[in-house]
This record gives C-alpha cells, sequence and structure tokens, in this order.
C-alpha cells in the first residue's frame, strides 16, 4: 500500500522553539486570561499581516459570532451557501437570519448582483467569504454596503497573508474574521482573530470575548468567553517564525502543480484573480462533466490512498440544518450548486514533496483517460 496523502496537514514548529516559551508559562503560572503571550502573538500578527488592530480569540466560529454582536445586528444577514458550515452558524446563534444567495460565475466568491437582489428592509449585514483565499468583490460589495448603510462583515478564514494591490485584503470591510485551526496556514491547533479599525472596537472585541466584564465591579454586556490561552499563544508566536518558509512551499507545490496539470484536458482550474501575495491554502480543480464524473475521480483518488476533498459540498442550503432557510436571490443558486458537484480540493501543504503532486498528478491524469 503506499503511502496515505491528506488534502491538508497541520504545519508543526521546531518544538525547541515552544519550549522556552512553555517554561515561560510554568513559571508564571498564568494560562489564560489575556496572558504575556496572549498580548504579544496578538502585536506581532498585527506587524506581520499589516493590519491596524487584531483582536485574538479561542476559535474563527467564536470570533465571527463576536464580530456579528459587535455591531449590534438585527434581521437578516446576506451570505453565500458555498462556505463552511461555521459562516452561517455564527449568523443564526447571533439570532439573525442568514439569506443565501448564488456565487458569480467562474469564481467561487459571492456574487454582487445577487447581493441586491437579495436585499430587503430587514437587511443589516453582509458576510462575504474569500473562498480558498481568492478575494470577493470588494469594491461592489461596499459599494451596496454604502448605499443601503449595511455592515460588511469578512469571513476570512481561508485569507491569512493574502495581499492584492491595495495591501492586505484583511483590511476591508468593517470588520474581517480569521481562524488559526490546526489545518489552517497559519495555526494556534484552535484559535481565530478579529481584524478591525480602531481601539475603541479592539477593546470592545476583548469585552465581548471575556463575558462582557467591563471591569472588577461591572459586567456592561452580554459576551462570551472566547479567550485564547498561552499555551495556544506560544503554538502561534513559535508558528510566526516558520511561517515566511512554509508559505514559499505552498507556492512551490502550486506551481508544479499548474505545470503537470496545465494542459490536461477534464480539468479546469478557479482563476486566481487580483492577488499579489497569495497564500495557495488551497488547490481547487474543477472537473468537466462531459468528461468525467468528479465523484467517480474522488474515489478512484481515496483508492489510490490519496485523500482529496469536495469543498464545499453539499452546499450548506442542501444540508438538513438549512433546507428550510432563506434564499432570495434572482437566479436561484445555479453557479453554487454547480461548482459544489464539478470542484476537488487536491493535497497541499508543506509536508508534501515534489514526488507526492507527481503522483497525484499521475492518478489524476490516469483516471481521466478511463472509459466512463
Amino acid at each position: 500500500m503506499k503511502s496515505k496523502i491528506l488534502v491538508t496537514r497541520p504545519s508543526l514548529p521546531d518544538l525547541s522553539k515552544l519550549v522556552p516559551a512553555l517554561e515561560s508559562i510554568w513559571e508564571s503560572g498564568q494560562l489564560t486570561n489575556q496572558g504575556p503571550l496572549h498580548e504579544q502573538l496578538e502585536e506581532k500578527l498585527a506587524t506581520y499581516l499589516k493590519v491596524p488592530y487584531l483582536a485574538l480569540f479561542n476559535n474563527g466560529t467564536i470570533a465571527l459570532m463576536a464580530a456579528l454582536k459587535a455591531l449590534n445586528l438585527s434581521g437578516e444577514v446576506i451570505t453565500t451557501p458555498f462556505t463552511f458550515a461555521a459562516t452561517a452558524h455564527a449568523i443564526v446563534w447571533c439570532g439573525l437570519t442568514p439569506v443565501f444567495v448564488d456565487i458569480e460565475q467562474g469564481t467561487a466568491n459571492i456574487s454582487p448582483s445577487e447581493i441586491r437582489a437579495a436585499l430587503s428592509h430587514r437587511t443589516s449585514a453582509i458576510v462575504p467569504v474569500h473562498c480558498y483565499g481568492v478575494p470577493c468583490a470588494h469594491a461592489e460589495i461596499e459599494a451596496i454596503a454604502r448605499e443601503q448603510q449595511l455592515k460588511v462583515v469578512y469571513d476570512s478564514a481561508h485569507a491569512f497573508g493574502v495581499e492584492n494591490n491595495n495591501g492586505s485584503i484583511l483590511k476591508l470591510g468593517d470588520l474581517s474574521v480569521l481562524s488559526f485551526h490546526a489545518t489552517k496556514v497559519f495555526s494556534t491547533v484552535e484559535g481565530g482573530a478579529i481584524v478591525c479599525h480602531s481601539k475603541d472596537m479592539k477593546d470592545r472585541l476583548a469585552r465581548i470575548r471575556n463575558f462582557g466584564i467591563a471591569s472588577e465591579e461591572d459586567v456592561s454586556e452580554i459576551g462570551l468567553n472566547g479567550k485564547l490561552n498561552e499555551i495556544a499563544s506560544a503554538m502561534g508566536l513559535a508558528q510566526l517564525e516558520h511561517i515566511d518558509g512554509w508559505l514559499n512551499k505552498r507556492r512551490e507545490l502550486a506551481s508544479q502543480y499548474a505545470k503537470e496539470l496545465g494542459h490536461t484536458s477534464g480539468i479546469k482550474r478557479l482563476p486566481r484573480n487580483n492577488i499579489l501575495t497569495d497564500n495557495h491554502a488551497y488547490y481547487p480543480i474543477l472537473i468537466d462533466r462531459n468528461m468525467a464524473d468528479r465523484d467517480s475521480i474522488y474515489a478512484k483518488l481515496k483508492q489510490e490512498n490519496i485523500y482529496a476533498r469536495r469543498y464545499f459540498y453539499p452546499l450548506l442550503t442542501d444540508t438538513t440544518a438549512y433546507k428550510n432557510a432563506e434564499i432570495r436571490s434572482v437566479s436561484g443558486l445555479a453557479n453554487a450548486k454547480r461548482l459544489a458537484e464539478t470542484v476537488l480540493c487536491l493535497p497541499i501543504h508543506p509536508g508534501l514533496s515534489p514526488s507526492d503532486i507527481h503522483r497525484i498528478c499521475s492518478v489524476l491524469k490516469r483516471t481521466l483517460l478511463e472509459p466512463r
């Protein structure tokens, strides 16, 4: 049996870099509640990502919930069905109604024209997703938001370090939310963050993540427990020392994929437009349904011990939890459904070798030539 190749795998820092930080935790005895390593990580991440303010959280889902809470929203929030469940879950947990609209044809991102078609008197915000780390059509989205006096919260779980010609895309919108889950480009094992534009907002987010506590004698609002602990912060600080090398490795692997699959009939790549600095968090390809069946290729790869993933299938609106959710758009969800049925994310992470990529591409091309 050939070795197993997973779609992703956690990147672990040099253990020797982590040990001194752990020793400092043991010496101080402070495990949580915004300790010194937490404060260091917030500062260093803001500098690395070139953003004005950043508030750490214990995971991306809680961070998204806190972001929505901090903006005092009500009613409906327009979002995409082509995303991980946590995007919509956070909206629902905040007592808001998700309204799902279609994505743009040829991309995996929410369509501005479909957003406009779904507006109602109850709409209070838009939650777009920079899917696969590709920036949304943010100029159009934010123009709609200004015109309609809506808030924009970007789900930037895939977009760590991504920049366009205007700099970090994490600076877009009212707030931008990151995930630092173990399988993300940058990880604190579990963790997340919110990028904001003022110290007042950062201070409010800090209160929300700490039960809404304003002082020793007062709880000023309904908060939650979203604090990132010191051990997770130590992991993040150690990861930062390796992140540039890991991102370079991802670029090399993506380049090899592009070279080996570039002229393969039956395969298309989703465009990665308007990106100056890419993180290659995912490597999605599209299978031409006239030439092959995506699910058959997925199964064949698995038989060869290669574990690709159908991100995101099924659509969120086709899951049990959301079958009865509101869907308001002028053309249904035709683009999102088509993408969900044809996309396949190939393995990509710094633990892969050039020979691994060659093996994946060889199996993929051989399978495409087999009769249906």
